[in-house]
């Protein structure tokens, strides 16, 4: 089995230090870079394509915050992001995990989860990305979701006229800021998958 290939985004050196040391010690793990700011980690990605990305959600003194970075990085390769956060307000965590199209997040003050939560995010769904892919969908209606289902190729009945289910799709999309029904299945493929 191939290692986890790991791309780090802090601007936080002592944080930086402790993530290589962390990472380096683990036989099925590969640090592939640490940058210190989004730019960097959004040009590492696309040129390395790592399997997980850490994104410091609070990245001080750049353009781009940790969020947008991390949504920058989903849309333009299949990495799933963990977001790493000091913040501990479930609220401001969640909305940042749900913008970012995160598979989860570690906050900085339980860093031993670190790893485990790597390992589990590598495999496949989990908890977390379960629960930020259920409060992604919370802003669509019942019959958004339905439409949804069809859209990621799912055998729905819709009983509304062929022009109402194409608005309810373009809906589908405005609701989720993606720009067409290709970057939606990617987008939700490392929930679902």
């Amino acid at each position: 089995m191939n290692p986890i290939r790991i791309l780090a985004v802090d601007d936080d050196l002592d944080f930086r230090y402790l993530l290589t040391q962390m990472l380096l010690g683990q036989p099925d793990m590969e640090l592939a870079t640490v940058c210190a700011t989004a730019q960097e980690g959004c040009a590492a990605a696309a040129r390395l394509q790592p399997d997980i990305v850490l994104m410091d959600l609070e990245l001080i003194g750049s353009c781009t915050d940790g969020a947008d970075a991390a949504r920058c990085i989903r849309m333009q390769t299949t990495a799933r992001v963990l977001i790493l956060t000091a913040d501990d307000n479930p609220e401001t965590v969640i909305r940042a995990s749900v913008h970012a199209f995160a598979s989860g997040y570690v906050l900085k003050s339980q860093a031993s989860m670190l790893l485990p939560t790597i390992r589990e995010t590598a495999t496949g769904p989990t908890p977390q990305s379960h629960l930020i892919c259920a409060a992604l969908l919370q802003a669509l209606t019942v019959t958004e979701r339905a439409v949804l289902r069809q859209m990621l190729g799912q055998k729905v009945q819709l009983y509304s006229s062929a022009k109402t289910i194409a608005n309810q799709q373009t809906s589908v999309l405005h609701k989720l800021g993606l720009p067409d029904r290709n970057m939606l299945r990617h987008i939700l493929a490392a929930y679902l998958s």
